[in-house]
């Protein structure tokens, strides 16, 4: 497993976050896994709510990180329903208003492993 230092905890999510493919999402969770930080869940999700003051230099589809359920729970950050809109442009498919099809659509970043 992957180990990292705090103080780049933010960019490395960035990083994966920005490899997430257009009609595919992931979690929070499987981010930090992948960040070798087994419960920091929330420290992905702190990551992503710093990231516009981040200043990092390059985007990130941020509307493509969900909870581990596959709900929209980052929406708040979007301006009306745009998380979604933006998702659905994308040819994500919802099992119920804001939940999505995570059988279908999840991507796991340890993919970055198998595809180098």
């Amino acid at each position: 497993m992957k180990s990292i230092k705090s103080k780049d905890f933010y960019k490395k999510v960035y990083e994966v976050v920005a490899q997430i493919p257009t009609g595919k999402v992931s979690s929070y969770g499987a981010i930090s896994k992948y960040l070798g930080v087994e419960s920091g869940a929330r420290m992905v999700g702190y990551a992503m709510n710093n990231y516009i003051s981040a200043e990092i230099g390059f985007e990130i589809p941020a509307h493509r990180v969900l909870n581990r359920l596959g709900q929209l729970t980052g929406r708040v950050h979007f301006e009306g329903d745009t998380m979604k809109e933006r998702l659905e442009q994308e040819g994500i498919e919802f099992k119920e208003d804001y939940t999505v099809n995570m059988e279908k659509h999840f991507w796991n970043p340890f993919e970055l492993d198998y595809n180098k």
